[in-house]
Formats: C-alpha cells, structure tokens, sequence
C-alpha cells in the first residue's frame, strides 16, 4: 500500500518508518527542511530506540522516502496520515492550526477523482474531524476530490514506540465510511491484536478517555504518598499490594513528583476543556490537574526544611532533565520545572541526562548550571542530589563510591529509584515520595 505522514515527530517518523518495514510504500513529508536533511543523512530528529538502525535500513531498501515535497507526498499517497502536534494553547484548548493547515494542503494536492483516506493520527477534540473535511475542501477549491476522513488515535510510548507499534494492545479505527475502514483494517490485519471498528467521535475521544484515566491512576497514587508520609507508611507497598489485584494492575502505580510531557498534560486539560464547552464540569479531571501541579511542591517542601528556601551558594546535582526514561523529550518535563524552581532559590547546578542533554540546554540555558558528560560526575562536591527522571541506570550507580565525593551526602529521590534502607546504611540522608516518612 502505498502511505504519507505528514510530520517527522515522535507519531509520524516511527509510524512511517514502521509501516515501511511491514513492506509499505511510504513517504515520510516535513516542511522543516532541517529535519528532513538530517533524516535523509540518517541521523534522526529524536532520540529514540532503534530508529536510526530502522530509518537507515528502510531508507536503503527503498521503502522509505523523506520529503519537503506536498504536491509528491499527497498523490503518492493512498492513506495519508496528519501526525502533526497539536499543542495546548493558552485557554488549554488543544492548538489544531497545524491540523487543519495539513488537511488544506491535502485538498491543495490531491488529484482529480481518485480516492484517498485521511488520518488523522494526531490527538484532536472531539468533533476535530468535521472540520478536517472542511479543511480539506477548502484547500480543494473548485475541484472535484474523492475522499473519506477517518480517526485512528495513536498509543506509542516514548521510548518503546517501535516495539508498541508492533506489539500493539489495540488498534482504534473511527469513521462514517465502511470503505475507509476496509482499507484501514486491511492495513493492521496482520497484527495480532484487537481492531476497534467505531464512529468517528468515539475513536476521537478514546485516546482522551485513555490519557486522563492513566494520569487520574498516577495522581491517585501520588496523592497516597502523601497520606503515607504522613502514617510512616510505604507508597511502594502500598502500590504493590494494589497493583496485584487484577482489576487495577501494577502499571502507572509509582508515586513521584508528577507525570509531564507531551501528552497527559495536554490530553487532560484538553478533555477538561472539552467537558466545559459542552457544559459539564468534570470534577474528577480538575482534582487529577490539580493533584499533579502540587505534587513536585510537595517535594520542594522537603529541600524547603532542609535548607530553608534561599539555596544561594549551594550546588547540587541533578539526575534527570527528561520527562520520562528512555526519551529525549522535554516537553512538560517535571525534572525542567523543578531545575527552574531551585535555580529560582539560588542553586547552582550540575545536570546529567543520558538523551536529553541538549533540549535541557534549550530549555533551561546556562545559568547556574554546569552540564557533566556522565552522571557520577553530578555526585562531584555537592550538597546534595536530586532524581528527577527514572533512568535505570540513576539506580545502578556504585553508591558506597560516588556518595564519597559529595560534600554533604543528601539525596532527594523524585522518582523512587534507590532503597531508602540501603541509602540508610550508606549514611545517607534520603528523602524519596511517601517513603516509610520520609
């Protein structure tokens, strides 16, 4: 079959890439030339596992073309998928213009009286789908254009999207037209997985509904850290001995400072948004956006009464700048707005991330902050440390060895990673999130 994504993101580029090693025709289109220079070059616009090994092999076996060319990528296209950002703006409302703009640009280029699918892949309100009609024909002007929209909401993870995408749990294919859903379902048949035939609303708010129940589990359980700290309880405990009942599972049950990037806080504020336009308030949505906003507070709380809040002439490292493991991405980064808040009260810094170094740069500059090319080095003369992202390899340090070169041996663990016992033992002064009191 032959496939168009429209946008080299996290969605677009392994979709495209992806779909090229099923043995598809597919053309991968950007209009930043920078991106696609460097994806023609092989070297990717983001970090994630394996893509560069699986962009450079499609690429080489001609299955897989990155363009700036429109007027190419839409008539090769028999779907065209739009797997462009659609960022919150400043109400919350998601930002759609780079949909809709994508969409215009489809009708500008599609050819005369021969079909095309368009997909849209981006998360978009309810309702969006309407409107990529409209947007379609308008960009269509006078021409006669044969074509049906459909919905097909993606569930990559950063960091293992290559592996969910063809490892997926589900595939959710929405649309009035059961010709654009044939040709949809014949395109992930081959997957062993469940094909999800819906209406078009219902495919649109089924990522939604999805992202604000596994933010509503997160703020849940870091909501029970704090009742924890508070009974000298033990959040992971706690969440072990919930996540083994088979109705609630062990996944999205680690309390920490918050969940970030570019997904759930949009998702959720855009859903909550969606509640209000439609006159319902949905309460529960405002408590999980609240929760999550006041818990990286709640942890500021405890370097507060340590140190008291002006840090001027103290330095710390910090471990983690990420919004989650395993990804490069920074947006909505928890680890970003808690560097910010420190920096804020006077410390210096000194900051390792193993992938996001340099969107940390872009984010945060250089100003009280020292970037280390390895991790132990954060440990180097400071009065403490701070876990903010939970890398794997943060836990796998040789603590008896690099707590040695701190100045005071302080840890304030964000994420959970280390055993406040063996931290204990080490002479360290731990504090993790609803930690046996700590």
């Amino acid at each position: 079959m032959k496939l168009t994504f429209i946008g080299t993101g996290y969605v677009g580029l392994v979709s495209g890439a992806v779909c090229a090693d099923w043995g598809h025709d597919v053309v991968c289109l950007d209009i930043d030339e920078k991106k696609i220079d460097k994806v023609k070059k092989g070297v990717m616009p983001i970090y994630e596992e394996g893509l560069e090994e699986l962009v450079n092999r499609v690429m080489k076996e001609g299955n897989f073309k990155p363009t700036t060319d429109y007027k190419m990528a839409v008539e090769h296209g028999e779907v065209i998928f739009i797997c462009v950002g659609t960022p919150s703006n400043q109400a919350g409302a998601a930002d759609l213009s780079y949909v809709f703009s994508a969409a215009e640009s489809i009708g500008k280029y599609m050819p005369v009286n021969d079909y095309r699918v368009v997909v849209t892949k981006s998360t978009v309100p309810v309702g969006t789908h309407d409107r990529v009609r409209s947007s379609v024909l308008k960009g269509a002007g006078n021409k006669k254009v044969d074509f049906d929209v459909v919905s097909n909401p993606e569930f990559l993870r950063e960091g293992t999207s290559i592996f969910d995408m063809n490892n997926t749990d589900r595939i959710v294919i929405g649309s009035s037209s059961k010709r654009a859903l044939d040709i949809m379902q014949s395109l992930f048949e081959h997957l062993n997985t469940e094909i999800v035939r819906t209406d078009l609303a219902s495919a649109e708010l089924i990522k939604y509904a999805a992202n604000a129940f596994l933010a509503t589990k997160i703020s849940f359980i870091n909501e029970m850290s704090q009742i924890c700290e508070r009974t000298s309880a033990d959040v992971k405990s706690v969440a072990q001995g919930m996540g083994l009942d088979t109705r609630i599972g062990m996944k999205f049950l680690n309390a920490g400072i918050g969940y970030g990037g570019s997904c759930f806080p949009k998702d959720v504020e855009a859903l909550y948004r969606t509640s209000s336009e439609k006159m319902f308030d949905f309460r529960l949505l405002r408590g999980v956006m609240d929760a999550n906003d006041r818990q990286k507070h709640y942890f500021l709380e405890k370097v507060w009464a340590k140190y008291g809040r002006n840090l001027t002439n103290m330095t710390f490292g910090v471990l983690g700048a990420a919004f989650k493991n395993d990804t490069d991405d920074t947006r909505k980064s928890v680890a970003i707005e808690v560097i910010k808040i420190l920096r804020g009260a006077g410390a210096n810094m000194k900051l390792f991330d193993p992938a996001a170094m340099e969107n940390a740069k872009n984010d945060l500059g250089e100003d009280s902050l020292t970037y280390e090319n390895n991790g132990e080095d954060v440990f180097n003369d400071v009065d403490g440390v701070f876990i903010l992202t939970e890398w794997q390899e943060f836990a796998n340090y040789e603590y008896p060895t690099v707590v040695k070169k701190m100045k005071s041996k302080v840890i304030f663990d964000g994420r959970n990673l280390l055993d406040p016992d063996q931290m204990k033992k080490l002479g360290i002064e731990y504090f993790g999130v609803g930690r046996n009191g700590h």
